[in-house]
């Protein structure tokens, strides 16, 4: 990824190591506005190990302005074996509250658009809250359309390590 400079002088670019604190500052400040203030886990050892470390399945587009991180898009690489082709899942993207408005949102999407477009991807997915009506209609104003037919299932904690054990 190329980096490129943004309104107000911030640069849009590809995370790099020394980013961790920044971006999981955005991580958490996405968790409190998505009303979930005590779930993240993560830690900056563990994006350093997930995002920089020897062999990345996520990556990290991010927003820096003024020497600080002020937005981000985490992603990692899918497939679709419809299309037998991959694609990216974009499993966060956060600018923060007083940084909006200045097209950063845009410019990271964009961004992962362009690696989707140079890599041959077939498609840029990700899941939206339901009641977060400013995130849909931003998503809805690029033409991104909701997969209605489609319900996000999860397993997690002793429900996932009972089914592993039964493997």
């Amino acid at each position: 990824m190329t980096s490129r400079t943004l309104p107000d002088g911030a640069i849009l670019r590809a995370g790099r190591p020394g980013d961790e604190a920044g971006i999981l500052d955005c991580i958490t400040a996405l968790a409190v506005y998505e009303r979930e203030p005590d779930a993240v886990e993560n830690t900056v050892v563990a994006l350093t190990e997930t995002l920089f470390g020897p062999d990345p399945r996520a990556f990290v587009h991010v927003v820096e302005r003024d020497g600080r991180i002020v937005g981000i898009a985490i992603w990692f690489v899918t497939y679709s074996t419809w299309t037998g082709r991959h694609g990216i899942w974009l499993e966060d993207l956060f600018v923060g509250p007083e940084q909006r408005g200045r097209g950063y949102g845009k410019a990271l999407l964009a961004s992962l658009a362009a690696v989707c477009v140079e890599r041959g991807y077939s498609r840029l997915e990700w899941t939206v809250l339901d009641w977060n009506a400013p995130s849909i209609a931003f998503y809805d104003s690029l033409g991104a359309v909701p997969m209605d037919e489609w319900t996000t299932r999860r397993l997690v904690g002793a429900d996932l390590e009972l089914l592993a054990a039964g493997a």
